[in-house]
């Protein structure tokens, strides 16, 4: 059987938090402000409750193993929790923040490396940080690459500023693991858990589209982009970008359909949804999902290799998803010698 390899995966860092927090108390309490506008005062509260029932998970490494053995998963990405990136933080507080992400997360997954890689993170933020902070994840820490938001303050990911961060992370064979934190549409998604539900497929369709039309990927071929979440809504609506590449002048930035960039990147199966995984591999390619789980939040997949076999597909691409497209994708990152502990 297939050892399954579950890219998408979080790893929360206390001590990180209550640091920032006493370096910086106004930028944490206006944050904070900020996510109550963005999510209502009814989802934190269940979000807080849900979170702290899971502590153990998100910082045990022996209780994540043993809740990997339930699942049937041998191996996990394992990437900082997304309320990590900080994004409103100066450039000195933002660095530090994502050099220490970085020694976390690689501190967690040496207490079981046959099992446990990890995905670091940058001060996106700070665009001209970006590379010293990737290569910080990957050469120092011998991490797989690194997790990035879709957004931060005026930074999208079509930014110039960001040129050098693509090009190292392609001459690294780093991944970047693309995962909204926060939605852009704000106080119209705070009831329902719509910040949740509507706001991250939005957020993952607005990243990837700012990477498609930039040309991004036509510049930087050797990229390994993963998506979270399936890449939202993007890849089932993907005729509507290739309609306006075809008769909108503005959206000519890229030299070839916008569909075609699909098959340039990586989704994880955090779609909910067995249709939605089959189209996703039509669309995309069985060489181009992989395994996610969200781990171990409420919105993730509970059970996620049972929901891979289950979703109709042919076994060689349950196969490829499983694991084949994962350490294809780990085996081609350049990191030091040494580097991993």
């Amino acid at each position: 059987m297939t050892a399954a390899v579950d890219v998408h995966a979080h790893l929360l860092m206390p001590s990180l938090q209550q640091e920032v927090a006493r370096r910086d108390p106004d930028g944490i309490a206006a944050a904070a402000d900020l996510e109550r506008v963005r999510n209502g005062v009814p989802s934190l509260e269940a979000s807080g409750a849900m979170i702290g029932e899971r502590i153990p998970l998100l910082t045990d490494a022996a209780a994540r193993l043993a809740r990997m053995d339930e699942q049937g998963v041998a191996v996990q990405w394992v990437s900082p929790s997304p309320n990590h990136y900080y994004p409103w933080a100066d450039e000195e507080l933002g660095v530090w923040a994502a050099r220490e992400a970085n020694r976390l997360i690689a501190a967690h997954v040496a207490e079981a490396p046959d099992r446990l890689r990890g995905l670091g993170t940058i001060p996106l933020q700070h665009p001209s940080r970006a590379v010293e902070l990737l290569e910080d994840a990957v050469v120092t820490h011998g991490l797989l690459g690194v997790e990035i938001s879709s957004f931060a303050g005026d930074v999208e990911l079509s930014d110039e500023r960001l040129e050098p961060f693509w090009a190292r992370a392609g001459e690294l064979g780093a991944i970047v693991f693309l995962h909204p934190f926060g939605c852009s549409l704000d106080e119209r998604l705070d009831t329902f858990y719509l910040s949740n539900t509507v706001g991250q497929p939005v957020e993952n369709a607005v990243a990837i589209s700012h990477l498609i039309f930039a040309g991004v990927l036509d510049r930087h071929p050797a990229l390994k982009i993963v998506a979270a979440h399936g890449g939202g809504y993007l890849p089932t609506a993907i005729g509507r970008s290739d309609r306006a590449w075809r008769v909108r002048p503005e959206a000519r930035g890229c030299e070839n359909a916008p569909s075609t960039y699909l098959r340039r990147m990586w989704f994880d199966t955090v779609v909910h949804d067995e249709r939605a995984l089959r189209d996703l591999v039509d669309i995309a390619g069985a060489d181009r999902v992989v395994l996610g789980s969200d781990f171990p939040f409420d919105m993730g997949l509970d059970d996620p290799v049972a929901f891979a076999r289950g979703a109709g597909l042919p076994q060689d691409a349950v196969d490829a998803v499983l694991a084949g497209n994962a350490g294809a994708l780990a085996a081609g990152v350049a990191v030091a010698e040494g580097a991993r502990a």
